[in-house]
């Protein structure tokens, strides 16, 4: 489930200044999520309680869709202030109506489209 348990206390780390994937911790250490921008789609994979990789875990992609986004957003989550963030809110409302497409190019830029 791509949703974040809101019993839980979650925190998160973006993996690097540019990078294009954010991980969600939960507090008592038993899961995380981590979100990634790629190829012009916004995906989630669940990962064990040590974060071990997709190798070891048999953790897959999944892409979220555009009624998953439109939640993130509506509930305004850390997901949705992520991606606003990194996609600016034109491009992030273009993925929540169902046009990735329209920001693929420019998702290894540093700066969101205005």
């Amino acid at each position: 489930m791509p949703f974040l348990d809101p019993g839980r206390k979650w925190r998160f780390k973006t993996m690097s200044l540019g990078s294009m994937r954010l991980r969600l911790e939960s507090g008592d250490d038993s899961a995380a999520k981590e979100y990634r921008i790629e190829d012009g789609n916004v995906e989630v994979r669940t990962l064990d309680p040590e974060g071990e990789s997709v190798r070891r875990t048999g953790s897959v992609w999944w892409r979220l869709t555009p009624e998953q986004l439109s939640i993130h957003v509506e509930r305004n989550t850390v997901v949705a202030q992520w991606l606003e963030h990194r996609l600016g809110w034109r491009r992030l409302l273009q993925a929540c109506v169902g046009q990735p497409g329209a920001w693929k190019a420019a998702e290894n830029t540093n700066h969101p489209a205005l």
